[in-house]
């Protein structure tokens, strides 16, 4: 596949932040709140994303361990909630034992993105992604936001498929 670019304008979504290795304790255990408190609002939600970042900066990214890796996950919504539907798909979650209180809401613009299929596994994004960075270069771009990542298939699918997103800027 080729990156391409594209625009992605602002999108509300229910989110949970945390810190841990993909397919960890703490990223199911994520994952599975969102679900709930989802389900308890009774809305249609978009497919489960992540954006990802690591605070150490004296390696690249995939060089740090993954259990200090920290994301955001997110479930976007199709529109944003009224008052008071978060709270009570919350409460009415609660009982599934999910730790639902971290669910919020939250909106966010990306703009101008770099986007890639990725096709495999995870392990094996790496080359997808130094496509996207030989992309950014050729056409005088460079980060700006959080990697993203949007899950086309489940993770437990033995040949999965994610559309790989960076927002950027021109260089300076």
């Amino acid at each position: 596949m080729t990156p391409q670019l594209v625009h992605c304008d602002p999108v509300t979504c229910l989110n949970v932040t945390g810190m841990g290795e993909p397919g960890g304790a703490e990223h199911v255990s994520a994952i599975g709140a969102l679900y709930a408190v989802a389900s308890a609002m009774g809305g249609v939600v978009g497919r489960l994303e992540g954006r990802w970042w690591v605070e150490d900066s004296s390696r690249p990214p995939l060089e740090v361990p993954r259990d200090q890796w920290r994301w955001h996950l997110l479930l976007p919504l199709s529109d944003v909630p009224a008052p008071g539907v978060t709270e009570a798909a919350r409460e009415q979650a609660r009982a599934s034992g999910a730790a639902v209180d971290r669910v919020q809401i939250v909106t966010f613009t990306e703009g101008a993105c770099v986007e890639l299929l990725h096709e495999g596994p995870y392990s094996e994004e790496k080359a997808s992604l130094d496509v996207m960075e030989a992309f950014m270069a050729e056409h005088g771009l460079v980060h700006n936001g959080l990697h993203h990542e949007i899950y086309l298939t489940d993770f437990t699918d033995p040949q999965p498929k994610t559309m790989l997103r960076q927002p950027v800027r021109p260089a300076e």
